[in-house]
């Protein structure tokens, strides 16, 4: 296979204007995944808030829309509308459950590292934060603790978005792996990532204006009570879908580009060059 290079300019143009072009359809997709990830927010939003435990599986949870969405979105990038089998969240098939296991491959690392660096620095006081070392051994050795498994986990989602485009394989039924994802994209690792970056990042800060905008405004009509609460949570998770979407599609465009893949061709061999 020739060497491919990407297009950071190119994907992301890309990616931002198949989502725009296709609104009608991203709403009619992620209509049922939406609801399920609001319906696991209110019930989060009932457990109780004194540590970080339920808001790590509240996240945990609400990855199983997040695939059902994924799944037919990068179906629709790479195969077309007509190819989507059914309406995202009325079932689970072996595709689901493939791009699961690939996302876990993929992420899995990262999220543990998040749960052990949440739990490290969660458990301490930060009115002792400026104390000495001395004044609290525990704090101190939770304190040292922390910084490696921040740099660990700051490092795994470099290699995590580097792999992840690899997820749009599972979406069309293709045996895939992190491996093959990293041998795929050599010579534009650091496109990839940051592309992706740029788009996570992106939709992370349109998911905080959203929030922050609805919120204000909610209060504003109907005070500080659940009403407001409860239609913050749906823009917001309705914007944090769109990123999604836009997200999903740049991972589909760069395995396409990257691999040449065509459905029913056999993938072609990685091309053998420097990164």
């Amino acid at each position: 296979m020739a060497a491919v290079n990407l297009s950071f300019g190119g994907v992301i143009a890309q990616s931002f204007g198949f989502f725009f072009a296709n609104i009608r359809l991203f709403f009619h997709l992620v209509t049922i995944p939406w609801i399920i990830s609001l319906a696991i927010r209110l019930v989060g939003s009932l457990m109780a808030r004194d540590s970080f435990v339920p808001i790590l599986v509240e996240k945990a949870a609400d990855i199983i829309p997040t695939v059902m969405f994924m799944v037919a979105w990068q179906r629709v990038v790479l195969l077309g509308p007509h190819r989507v089998d059914r309406l995202p969240g009325l079932g689970w098939s072996p595709r689901e459950m493939a791009f699961l296991f690939h996302l876990i491959k993929v992420g899995g690392i990262t999220f543990v590292l998040l749960i052990a660096f949440v739990l490290t620095v969660g458990s301490i006081d930060p009115a002792a934060l400026g104390t000495t070392p001395s004044a609290d051994p525990e704090i101190a050795s939770r304190q040292a603790l922390a910084a490696p498994l921040g740099a660990g986990f700051t490092v795994s989602i470099v290699l995590a978005l580097r792999v992840s485009y690899g997820l749009a394989a599972s979406s069309v039924d293709v045996p895939f792996s992190p491996r093959l994802s990293w041998a795929y994209g050599r010579g534009n690792g650091w496109t990839i990532i940051g592309v992706l970056f740029l788009v996570f990042f992106a939709g992370a800060i349109a998911t905080t204006t959203a929030t922050l905008f609805v919120l204000g405004l909610m209060r504003g009509m109907l005070g500080a009570n659940e009403a407001a609460a409860v239609v913050t949570w749906t823009a917001a998770l309705l914007v944090s879908y769109g990123g999604t979407a836009v997200a999903a599609t740049a991972q589909a465009l760069i395995f396409r580009q990257l691999v040449g893949w065509r459905e029913g061709a056999p993938l072609p061999a990685p091309a053998e060059q420097a990164r």
